[in-house]
């Protein structure tokens, strides 16, 4: 319950939130309810992939996911698709690491 009104709280101030990770992005999406957390527990099932409306953050915090990967579906559904190839084509180009041990970013919700 805490953290819910913690990020409520932030959302109603007019402040961002910031999901640390995909799993993180993944949790708040799932207790996301008419752009309000709800405080629960649980599993989740849910596959985040371009074209589902991100309602529960405005940044992700996240390492650079594999191609053809499920987190990079994620990521393209946070970010936008145009953003990521973009993003990813910088990363390749100037030699990021990827994966779990490689390099983060920090990315913008699409709008």
């Amino acid at each position: 319950e805490a953290a819910a009104g913690i990020i409520n709280r932030a959302r109603d101030e007019g402040r961002r939130v910031t999901a640390a990770g995909t799993t993180a992005l993944r949790a708040l999406e799932s207790a996301c309810v008419d752009g309000r957390i709800r405080a629960c527990s649980g599993r989740t099932e849910l596959f985040i992939t371009p074209g589902h409306e991100i309602r529960s953050a405005d940044r992700l915090l996240t390492n650079f996911h594999l191609p053809r990967s499920t987190l990079l579906m994620l990521v393209s559904a946070f970010a936008g698709t145009d953003r990521m190839k973009a993003a990813y084509a910088h990363a390749i180009g100037a030699g990021y690491r990827f994966f779990s041990y490689g390099d983060a970013s920090l990315l913008e919700r699409m709008r």
